[in-house]
C-alpha cells in the first residue's frame, strides 16, 4: 500500500488534520457507498484555498495518491484512497445568493440540498441532481442531470464561472471570458484538471410549489406502461422531466402498509409550469390504468428534490452500471421490463431518465459533456444493507447491463464505475476525449488528479 507522510505543516494549515487512530478518523473516512472501505494516510479538512494549496504542496513532495472529496458520492470510491492524502472539502459550505442578478456562488463542500434551501428562499433554483445529500462539486463537474434539466439544461449549462486550484497550487478563475479552455473542460471533464473551490451559477424561477411526485403500477404491467409512457412523451413540453423506476415499494409512513414490498413500475415527474397545467399533462399518463399509488400532486420543490433520499442513504452497499439509449424501442422496453421483474432486493432499483429538451439544444462542442443527443439514460443500481447478498445484486446489475448492451449509445460519466479507459472514451467520444487529453497535459501533466474517471495526459 502506498503511504504518505502526514507532514502538512500546522502553521500552513488552519483546518483539521485527521490521522489513523484519531477519534474521528473512522467516521470521517467513511463515504456514501458502504462497500468502499479505504484508509487514507491523512484526512486534510480544508477551510479555504490556503489549506488546499498546503495539502497539494505536501502531495507533490511525497508523491502519494491524492483523493478529493466534496460530498463523497462517487460510486467506485474515487473520493477516498488507501494510504494517501484525502483532501476533504466538507467544511467549505459558503453560499451567496444574489436574487436581483439571479446568480448564486457556492463553495466546493456544499451539498445539493443546502444549495436548494438557500436559493428557494427567493423562489429560485439551480438545475441539479435527484438526491439532496449529493455533493454539488462532483455532480456539476460530470454534467448534472436532474428534475429541471429538460427546461433549463444540465447543471453545467448554468455554470457561469469557477475558481480552481491547479495541481501546481495556482488559483485561477475560469469562465467563457477567462481561461475559456479550462472552463470548457471543467464542464463535463470531472475532477481531472484541479480542485474547484467555488462555483457561480445562473438561477431560474422555480416553485416554491411544483406539480410532481410518483405514480406507481404493478410491475407486471411494465411492458404496457412503458409503451404508453413512450407514446405520451412525444407531446410533453420541456417543463416536464420524468423518469421510469422499477423497484419494490419501501416501508415508509408515506406508503400504505399493504403496499410495502410490492414490486412496481413507477413514473416520477416534475413539472415546473403552472400547477393546473401539470395536472392536465399528467392526466393521460395516469389514465393508463388505476395506479396502486399516486403521489403526483402539487408539491413543494424542496420536498420533491428530497423525495428519493430515503432510497439512497449513506452506508448501504451499492454497485451500479449505466448506459444511454437513443430511444425506448420495443426491444429496449422488453429488456427493461424483464430486468425489473428480476429484482430480488428491496433496496435495488433502476431509473430510466428522459433526456432531450434544453440538453439537446446546447451544441456538442460547447462543453465536454457527451450524450447531448441521447434520448434516455439508464442507471442499474444494486443495493444491500451490507455484505450479505451484495454479490447477488452485483450479478443482477451486470446481467442487466449486458442485456441492454446491444442498444447502448453512450454513457453519462457520473454514472461510470471503474470500467476502464475504453468506457471513459465512450462517455466523451473521440474528438472531445482528444481535446480533454490536451487540456490535461496543460493543467495536470503529472496526473496528480487521477482518482476520478481519469483522462491521462498521454496514452
Amino acid at each position: 500500500m502506498s503511504t504518505i507522510t502526514p507532514d502538512i505543516r500546522t502553521e500552513d494549515f488552519s483546518g483539521e488534520l485527521v490521522r489513523p487512530g484519531d477519534p474521528p478518523y473512522d467516521e470521517l473516512r467513511a463515504v456514501w457507498n458502504g462497500s468502499i472501505d479505504r484508509r487514507p494516510g491523512v484526512i486534510a479538512r480544508c477551510t479555504g484555498v490556503a489549506d488546499i494549496r498546503s495539502a497539494l504542496a505536501t502531495a507533490r513532495r511525497t508523491g502519494g495518491p491524492v483523493a478529493v472529496r466534496g460530498g463523497g458520492h462517487s460510486f467506485p470510491g474515487h473520493s477516498t484512497c488507501d494510504g494517501g492524502l484525502l483532501i476533504d472539502l466538507g467544511l467549505l459550505k459558503g453560499i451567496r445568493v444574489d436574487p436581483v442578478r439571479r446568480t448564486a456562488r457556492a463553495q466546493g463542500g456544499v451539498l445539493l440540498g443546502e444549495l436548494d434551501r438557500e436559493t428557494q428562499a427567493f423562489g429560485l433554483a439551480v438545475p441539479s441532481g435527484i438526491v439532496t445529500h449529493t455533493g454539488l462539486a462532483g455532480l456539476t463537474l460530470g454534467g448534472g442531470i436532474g428534475w429541471l434539466m429538460r427546461k433549463y439544461g444540465l447543471t453545467i449549462d448554468n455554470l457561469l464561472s469557477v475558481d480552481v486550484v491547479t495541481a501546481e497550487g495556482e488559483l485561477v478563475t475560469a469562465s467563457e471570458e477567462v481561461n475559456a479552455d479550462l472552463f470548457w473542460g471543467i464542464r463535463g471533464g470531472g475532477g481531472n484538471f484541479g480542485i474547484v473551490t467555488e462555483f457561480e451559477f445562473r438561477l431560474h424561477p422555480v416553485g416554491p410549489i411544483v406539480y410532481g411526485g410518483l405514480v406507481a403500477w404493478p410491475m407486471d404491467r411494465s411492458p404496457e406502461l412503458m409503451r404508453h409512457y413512450r407514446d405520451w412523451l412525444t407531446d410533453v413540453p420541456d417543463e416536464l422531466t420524468t423518469a421510469v423506476i422499477h423497484r419494490w415499494l419501501p416501508s415508509s409512513p408515506m406508503i400504505p402498509a399493504e403496499l410495502h414490498g410490492r414490486p412496481v413500475v413507477a413514473v416520477v415527474a416534475c413539472y415546473t409550469g403552472p400547477v393546473e397545467e401539470g395536472e392536465r399533462l399528467l392526466a393521460p399518463l395516469k389514465a393508463f390504468a388505476p395506479p396502486l399509488l399516486d403521489r403526483c400532486t402539487p408539491t413543494p420543490y424542496l420536498t420533491l428534490q428530497s423525495m428519493l433520499d430515503p432510497s439512497f442513504p449513506h452506508g448501504r452497499w451499492y454497485y451500479m452500471r449505466a448506459c444511454d439509449v437513443a430511444e425506448l424501442t420495443d426491444d429496449v422496453i422488453d429488456v427493461v421490463a424483464a430486468r425489473g421483474l428480476a429484482i430480488d432486493s428491496p433496496y435495488t432499483s433502476f431509473p430510466v431518465f428522459h433526456l432531450g429538451g434544453a440538453i439537446s439544444r446546447v451544441s456538442a462542442d460547447s462543453t465536454a459533456f457527451g450524450g447531448r443527443t441521447s434520448g434516455h439514460t439508464v442507471n442499474f443500481v444494486g443495493a444491500t444493507l451490507g455484505p450479505e447478498g451484495f454479490e447477488a445484486q452485483r450479478d443482477w446489475v451486470r446481467t442487466s447491463w449486458q442485456a441492454l448492451e446491444p442498444h447502448q449509445s453512450g454513457v453519462y460519466v457520473n454514472f461510470l464505475t471503474d470500467e476502464g479507459s475504453a468506457r471513459i472514451r465512450s462517455a466523451y467520444g473521440p474528438a472531445t476525449y482528444d481535446r480533454l487529453q490536451a487540456l490535461k497535459q496543460k493543467y495536470d501533466p503529472g496526473n496528480l488528479f487521477h482518482l476520478n474517471q481519469n483522462i491521462p495526459p498521454d496514452d
